[in-house]
């Protein structure tokens, strides 16, 4: 592959990483998580993300109202954890379900599609 096709490829793959990472973050806070603990348990399903771009996207999301955060102070190390609010629980279950469609869509594309 050029450098060229290969510099194209990087892109698409961190567009998809981006929308995915998204569907994954409110997913996985269906259970209230810290941050290092997210990054983690998303690495433990194959989903592989930067804490330069995690924290910034909980925090986004929190503004949207999609993720609440609490400080949890009964550690030794204070711990900053998500969980999903009702918003985010309805987003969540309406991205899940797009998700559903899509991957049948791709499927049907994939294997009607001439290699």
């Amino acid at each position: 592959m050029n450098e060229e096709l290969a510099s194209a490829l990087a892109t698409h793959r961190q567009e998809l990483r981006r929308g995915t990472l998204v569907v994954a973050c409110l997913l996985a806070c269906r259970t209230p998580r810290y941050g290092y603990a997210l990054l983690e348990y998303l690495a433990s399903a194959g989903l592989d993300a930067e804490a330069n771009t995690l924290y910034p996207l909980l925090r986004r999301l929190e503004g949207q109202g999609l993720l609440k955060a609490e400080w949890n102070t009964d550690e030794p190390r204070p711990r900053k954890y998500y969980s999903l609010t009702e918003d985010g629980a309805g987003m969540a279950d309406e991205l899940r379900d797009e998700w559903t469609r899509l991957t049948a869509s791709m499927a049907t594309l994939w294997k009607e599609s001439p290699r």
